[in-house]
């Protein structure tokens, strides 16, 4: 008997733990969700079992999103998995360097659930698409 396929595993990084629920509630039907609540702890789990997806807050104490991402963005093993940011930071400054840093996307609090979910679901096939050409 095959085992169910697994699901893709996001992780959500935000030191708010009601933005974690909320995205949990959005996602948990699809995907496994994993979240971290500062940098440093994401990028240990990063480094031990890799996601296939990153949802990543910018305003975090002692390292912010932006920071979280040019790390991972620095090293080749974690440097191909897809970040969206996931902010109050509306302006298109902090947008444009988020982008900049290598994030996929942007998208700010509140959360539109849909948009959420069509854009991780984007975002992941087109990561997957890429894993499998490189292959």
């Amino acid at each position: 008997m095959d085992s169910p396929p697994q699901k893709p595993v996001v992780l959500v990084v935000d030191d708010a733990p009601e933005s974690i629920d909320v995205l949990r509630g959005v996602l948990s039907a699809d995907y496994q969700v994993k979240a971290a609540i500062h940098g440093a702890i994401a990028l240990e789990l990063v480094r031990a079992t890799p996601p296939d997806l990153i949802l990543l807050d910018v305003m975090m104490p002692e390292m912010n999103g932006f920071e979280v991402c040019e790390r991972l963005k620095a090293n080749p093993e974690t440097a191909q998995i897809p970040v969206i940011f996931v902010t109050t930071l509306a302006d298109a400054g902090s947008e444009a360097r988020g982008l900049e840093l290598g994030a996929v996307d942007y998208l700010t609090k509140p959360y539109v659930p849909t948009l959420v979910r069509s854009r991780v679901k984007s975002h992941l096939a087109l990561y997957q698409r890429h894993l499998s050409l490189e292959q």
